[in-house]
């Protein structure tokens, strides 16, 4: 049997924790009622949701009564940002976000376009940030939301939230940032961040997939997302998904406990490797931010060799993500790595590793020479 590869995609998603998987398996089973119930079987999932509700608004040092469970982050993208804009219509029409956003937001900004709202898309630095003076020079009096990621997913750059978050307030505009990547990897305060929305996934937190949360500050009117029988606050009606619920809790528990020696122990990985790959190869590149970046994602450009090669190289033996994409006629480059204007050269040959707190020692140093190689071999061919 073929060893399975070592795993350095966890900004993708991330394997199930074991106490997750057994928080989970309680109400595949037993607990199996409808927590609207009145009940004696809807004693016990109703409570797991309460539970929940507690650890995730433990670990964003919120309110309970502030979270709002969703299908995902995704989902959490689009009620934060549709719920708000329409909310707001008779105010305004104007949406500022940023170049590097998710397709999350993205997406849903070139749809409401099609409604008349009008948005602008800010540039950011070579290092993928967003500068604060920028932010309040694209406000107009129509403006109604601010929405920038915490933690970019590609190269790992860290927003300047708290910065931005004084000039929505200052503006009496709504702030809304996308925390899928940054959740349980750096502080995800959300008084100290001064946000009114924040966005949760659950599978990048070793929380099943289908699951995110959406942190919504009290008094921030928002649209109800879905309409029904006036589940989570009225905001999101249908019948609560209790399994991924709990799951989801018991995920961010885990997130809150160990949450420094996590951080650190994913900084000195992410620093073996890529000091490890820096000194045995010239011509890499990193991108992102050198400081103010995920401790868990390096993302890095090997010079004039195409990523997808070097995927076919090492594929069976580790799993990353590519960050561009050749075609027989044309090589496809991300929109982060184009709005940070990395030289195609650099852009072509770009991989995203990410670690997380499965990965070990031994896997890093397995790692490194087979990247290495791989690389070298490609070089020579050319």
């Amino acid at each position: 049997m073929m060893n399975r590869p070592i795993y350095l995609d966890y900004n993708g998603t991330t394997p199930l924790h074991p106490e997750v998987m057994e928080t989970m398996r309680i109400y595949m089973d037993r607990e199996f009622g409808n927590p609207s119930s009145s009940h004696w079987y809807g004693i016990a999932p109703r409570r797991a949701v309460e539970n929940a509700r507690r650890e995730v608004a433990g670990l964003l040092n919120c309110d309970p009564r502030e979270i709002v469970f969703t299908s995902g982050g995704t989902e959490s993208n689009n009620h934060a940002i549709k719920g708000s804009v329409w909310a707001r219509r008779a105010r305004g029409n104007h949406i500022v976000t940023s170049t590097v956003e998710h397709p999350a937001v993205l997406e849903v900004c070139r749809y409401l376009e099609k409604w008349g709202f009008e948005t602008t898309y800010l540039s950011v630095d070579a290092y993928g940030r967003v500068d604060p003076q920028a932010v309040e020079k694209a406000i107009r009096p129509e403006t109604i939301l601010i929405t920038i990621m915490h933690a970019n997913n590609e190269v790992g750059t860290i927003q300047p939230i708290s910065e931005i978050a004084r000039i929505a307030k200052a503006h009496e505009i709504v702030f809304h940032t996308d925390a899928a990547q940054s959740t349980g990897k750096i502080e995800t305060d959300t008084k100290s961040l001064g946000i009114d929305l924040l966005s949760v996934a659950g599978h990048k937190i070793y929380g099943p997939k289908g699951i995110g949360a959406l942190f919504v500050k009290r008094g921030t009117v928002l649209d109800n997302f879905c309409h029904g029988a006036g589940q989570e606050m009225g905001f999101r009606g249908g019948t609560e998904n209790v399994m991924a619920i709990a799951g989801l809790g018991t995920a961010c528990e885990l997130m809150r406990r160990d949450f420094t020696v996590q951080r650190e122990k994913m900084r000195s990985l992410s620093l073996l490797l890529a000091s490890g790959i820096m000194s045995q190869l010239t011509d890499v590149r990193l991108n992102g931010h050198p400081e103010l970046r995920l401790p868990n994602t390096l993302s890095l450009s090997f010079k004039g060799v195409m990523a997808n090669r070097i995927l076919e190289e090492i594929g069976l033996e580790i799993a990353v993500s590519a960050g561009a994409a050749c075609h027989s006629d044309k090589v496809d480059i991300s929109h982060v790595l184009k709005a940070m204007n990395v030289p195609l050269e650099w852009a072509g040959g770009t991989l995203r590793f990410s670690l997380g707190r499965m990965t070990t020692e031994a896997e890093i140093q397995k790692a490194l020479p087979i990247i290495v190689d791989a690389v070298k071999k490609i070089r020579k061919e050319l």
